[in-house]
């Protein structure tokens, strides 16, 4: 409960909801097919090789270590060169999987715990506790979102808001023994995309800044936790030797790696096969892309916040069966994927020297058509409202010359000293300034509504503005 939620909330905060729509079909295929495929195999197979294992601890393992962590996969990713479609299915997936391979824990925690299991009650129950996680989620996604748009006016309050909200939805679903998971991922996803309706400036870059340092120190805290129990894991294996669990964690690893590139090749391919409008509507991903995502699969922090939330006991108050060598294969599965798939990625990327597969212009192109847009609009507006002011003071009429060289430079103008000025041309030089963002953010606005551009554009071109707008309201 303490790293779930918010990390959850994170990733859902910074969804591509443009990719996350356009990408839908690989993006649920992975998420939730590969997930109970993979905790389907590892279950069979895991009872198979371990000695007393049982199929529901099978399925328990399955859900652990099943999904790849999106954090991990954008970490190594930096700085190389990906297909977007594989950026997008990536980060998607990772916020699919997470609900999937939870609440495939959460059954097979229900089953060990009480030693009953039933598939017409569990699924009966799995639809429920979704379908009310998600009503959950939206409704304190709705109540917080009317709070925060007409209730709190300052930074100091909607931020903490935005750190109390994953932890909101995600106990209120679990009291009424509802999938606290998807309350958080279906709020968050509700107030990300209403966030420009609350969040000024000023609160979304603090925001934004609050939350990427929660977020490292939650992934870092998780693994400092797994390497202290590490030792006291280790010395728990009991009937099991530190050779043979290596040697279950090696083998279990292995099926996760060949699984995983197995399903991305089929999901790539398969529906192109069978229906002719997906071979109309998107290229063929090739080769290359499906092995680079499918090579990408790397296991993280919610594997380890999943396996270290194993109860200590049964309600009997026995040990609960196995629980150190679940740990410790998560634990190897874990180091195996981040550093031998982590560092082979990039040189992996290098050697097939993948390209881009689909046709679209790159962001800096989506920037700089942005940027003209915006800018001309602003020059007309000047033209329109100033047009007595640029002739009088040199100082204003530098505004629209900036404006200009931005706009058929097709890059950001860089900011001019205004030097020893008159107080008064300087409140005037602000005001317009001022003026010019607010209707660059109407046009901006306007534009992410016709949806001709990557969200993370977006976000990127409203990010720049807010630093502008700070530095302007600067006092």
């Amino acid at each position: 409960m303490v790293f779930l939620p918010p990390l959850l909330f994170e990733a859902a905060w910074y969804t591509n909801w443009g990719n996350f729509l356009k990408w839908r079909r690989s993006i649920f295929i992975m998420g939730f097919g590969l997930v109970f495929f993979t905790s389907l195999a590892i279950a069979y197979f895991s009872v198979s090789i371990i000695p007393g294992f049982t199929l529901a601890l099978g399925f328990l393992l399955g859900g652990i270590i099943s999904p790849p962590d999106a954090v991990a996969a954008s970490s190594v990713l930096k700085g190389v060169s990906i297909p977007k479609r594989g950026i997008a299915i990536l980060e998607g997936e990772s916020l699919v999987n997470d609900a999937a391979s939870l609440t495939v824990f959460r059954f097979a925690s229900i089953a060990i715990l009480t030693g009953q299991f039933v598939m017409s009650t569990a699924t009966t129950q799995f639809l429920m506790l979704s379908v009310m996680g998600v009503v959950v989620g939206l409704v304190i996604g709705h109540i917080l979102y009317i709070f925060l748009r007409y209730v709190a006016k300052s930074s100091s309050i909607s931020t903490p808001i935005t750190l109390i909200a994953p932890y909101l939805m995600y106990i209120v679903a679990e009291h009424f023994e509802w999938s606290g998971v998807l309350a958080v991922v279906s709020g968050g996803l509700f107030l990300s995309f209403r966030a420009g309706d609350y969040l000024n400036y000023h609160t979304r870059i603090q925001t934004k800044e609050v939350w990427a340092t929660v977020g490292f120190l939650l992934n870092g805290f998780v693994f400092i936790l797994i390497g202290l129990e590490l030792p006291v894991i280790i010395n728990g294996l009991g009937e099991y030797s530190m050779e043979e669990a290596i040697d279950y964690a090696l083998a279990i690893c292995v099926i996760v790696i060949v699984l995983r590139l197995i399903a991305v090749y089929l999901s790539a391919f398969v529906p192109r096969i069978l229906f002719k409008r997906v071979r109309i509507k998107e290229k063929s991903p090739g080769w290359k892309l499906p092995l680079v995502v499918g090579w990408a699969g790397m296991r993280g922090v919610v594997s380890l916040a999943s396996a270290l939330a194993i109860p200590l006991t049964l309600y009997d108050g026995t040990a609960f069966p196995h629980r150190n060598l679940i740990l410790f294969i998560t634990f190897v599965v874990i180091l195996v994927t981040l550093v031998f798939q982590g560092l082979t990625l990039p040189l992996l990327i290098k050697l097939i020297k993948i390209e881009e597969v689909d046709e679209q212009a790159s962001m800096e192109e989506q920037i700089d058509e942005i940027r003209v847009r915006l800018g001309k609009e602003s020059i007309a507006y000047l033209d329109k409202h100033y047009a007595k002011e640029m002739l009088e003071h040199e100082t204003i009429a530098r505004v629209k010359e900036q404006i200009i060289r931005s706009v058929n430079a097709s890059e950001r103008a860089k900011e001019e000293d205004t030097r020893a000025q008159l107080s008064a041309v300087r409140g005037l030089y602000n005001k317009i300034m001022l003026e010019l963002l607010a209707l660059r953010r109407d046009g901006l606005y306007k534009i992410k509504e016709s949806k001709a551009f990557d969200s993370d554009v977006i976000k990127e071109m409203e990010y720049s503005l807010d630093l502008e707008e700070s530095r302007l309201s600067r006092k």
